[in-house]
């Protein structure tokens, strides 16, 4: 899976930190997490602890997106067989799938072949009627790919703006707060749109706590924020949108457009929302991974966020005690972590992304013997084509450089440079980022 893994594995502790990501991603994979949530007997169908009488309906389809969408339509497909009629998806590389029109699309800003797919699956869905089974497939990634500008926006005005939230620093449950309000399909509008189908969404978590209005922005789940909320995040942020987007959002806080549907609504009557695998699933497959290496596993949190370089601190500190007093576990111990940080990007120019910043913020903050990873499980840190970084303290030569690229948000250039960056080209899983940081036994 590690395509570069034989220069990276440096010790034995770089070894058990590289089995432990690949276990996490491995085990993530969303046809696994697929089939063990839905299973067909006969003319019935189990998504989670939902039955489905296949009887009921004159069509089944399946339609959604995201980076894991593939896989998840692939075990669907299997499961239904010649039961499918159907469907569109859209995801970010290219892929087979049997039954189910599959199209590219573009991540992390979304582009004009998304809107020409999203298009048709809007179309898809409008056609449904009271006798149509829609499985919803959403998966990290959907925010961009499913793209469908509201009103008079244009592609330009989102490309503008979700560029400007990614580099601001913003939170993606703030982010997405914004798209849902510049968007066709978001914020619980597939449910308006495909009433009175019924809709079974098929969820693979990318988001801290796994709110499911936040993965893909929640095009089938309710939606609480408002268009006073999404103007509130470019305020709270200092951040200009564009005039268009401006106005589109300050029309639906007077009134003038219709709000996102709200949890009471009656749209959500005949929708199930599913969610099928999470961050949590990959982190216990990391500890098991250690476990079986003969280190004591231990996972600190699931739910990481903030700054990249600053959230790296504190974990380095709980490495250290470990090191020092064998608090909060006796080494050698593996400290696990998972979530979503962010990057605020002060410079242009700079490769790289979260989980690099995190590893070499880490690796100057630590001049002992733990050996630090993190990785995005989709394969692509940021917009960067490398899935993360590991690195200890020793390797990290010139000090001074290595800072000036972490302020310069050019922390890639510096980790590629001395061979410290994870490659694993798209991976087809995402469940948010891991971070490993292997604690070696102080007495050998």
């Amino acid at each position: 899976m590690i395509h570069n893994r034989s220069e990276l594995a440096a010790s034995v502790a770089h070894e058990v930190a590289l089995d432990c990501i690949e276990a996490a991603v491995a085990t993530a994979a969303p046809e696994g997490a697929t089939r063990a949530a839905v299973n067909r007997d006969g003319k019935t169908l189990t998504v989670g602890e939902t039955t489905y009488y296949l009887d009921n309906y004159t069509d089944v389809v399946i339609v959604g997106g995201g980076k894991a969408a593939d896989g998840v339509t692939r075990a669907l497909e299997s499961v239904l067989g010649d039961t499918l009629n159907g469907g569109h998806i859209v995801v970010k590389q290219a892929t087979d799938t049997e039954t189910v029109q599959r199209s590219v699309g573009d991540h992390p800003l979304p582009s004009n072949r998304n809107v020409v797919a999203t298009t048709d699956i809007l179309e898809t869905v409008d056609e449904a009627d009271a006798e149509t089974l829609i499985l919803f497939v959403l998966t990290g990634g959907a925010s961009a790919l499913l793209s469908a500008p509201a009103g008079d926006l244009t592609l330009d005005d989102l490309q503008t703006t979700t560029d400007r939230l990614l580099n601001g620093g913003v939170p993606i449950e703030e982010i997405n707060a914004v798209r849902k309000h510049l968007s066709d399909l978001k914020g619980g509008q597939i449910a308006r749109r495909a009433a009175p189908a019924t809709v079974a969404g098929v969820l693979i978590s990318d988001v801290v706590g796994n709110d499911l209005s936040t993965i893909g922005s929640g095009p089938s789940v309710p939606d609480e924020t408002t268009y006073e909320d999404a103007l509130g995040v470019f305020e709270r942020y200092d951040l200009s949108p564009p005039s268009a987007v401006h106005d589109h959002l300050e029309a639906g806080q007077d009134g003038r457009l219709s709000e996102t549907p709200f949890p009471d609504d009656s749209v959500f009557d005949r929708v199930t929302n599913h969610l099928i695998g999470d961050n949590a699933t990959a982190l216990d497959a990391a500890a098991a991974v250690a476990r079986e290496a003969g280190y004591e596993p231990l996972v600190l949190t699931s739910r990481l966020r903030g700054e990249a370089r600053e959230v790296a601190k504190p974990l380095v500190a709980i490495a250290e005690e470990t090191t020092a007093t064998g608090t909060p576990v006796e080494p050698p111990a593996v400290l696990l972590a998972g979530g979503e940080t962010t990057v605020t990007v002060t410079a242009d120019g700079g490769q790289g992304g979260p989980n690099q910043e995190f590893v070499l913020s880490s690796a100057l903050a630590h001049d002992g013997d733990a050996v630090i990873a993190a990785v995005d499980t989709d394969g692509e840190d940021g917009s960067s084509n490398v899935a993360g970084a590991i690195a200890d303290g020793a390797v990290i030569g010139d000090r001074e450089r290595a800072r000036d690229a972490l302020l310069a948000n050019d922390a890639g250039s510096y980790l590629s440079e001395i061979e410290a960056t994870v490659e694993t080209g798209p991976t087809g899983t995402n469940v948010n980022d891991v971070a490993v940081l292997v604690v070696p036994d102080p007495s050998e």
